[in-house]
């Protein structure tokens, strides 16, 4: 298996992205930075999964605020 150094999204899965921004912003934080639905009413990690799995263009805004919040540190 080849190992990809530049890639920071690389052997984490969605779930993991999601429950560290979910610790670190909160719901409320991660509504306010991606303005989805399944974020503000009634948010889940389950139905937040659902969501971003069937909708790209929402995964990708996930996954680019888990890199920007990665850089911070």
């Amino acid at each position: 298996m080849p190992h990809h150094p530049h890639n920071p999204l690389h052997g984490v899965t969605l779930e993991a992205i999601l429950n560290e921004l979910v610790a670190t912003l909160g719901w409320d934080g991660l509504a306010k930075r991606i303005d989805i639905r399944c974020f503000k009413s009634d948010p889940s990690i389950k139905s937040s999964l659902t969501f971003l799995r069937k909708t790209p263009w929402a995964r990708e805004k996930v996954e680019a605020l888990y890199i920007q919040q990665q850089k911070k540190r």
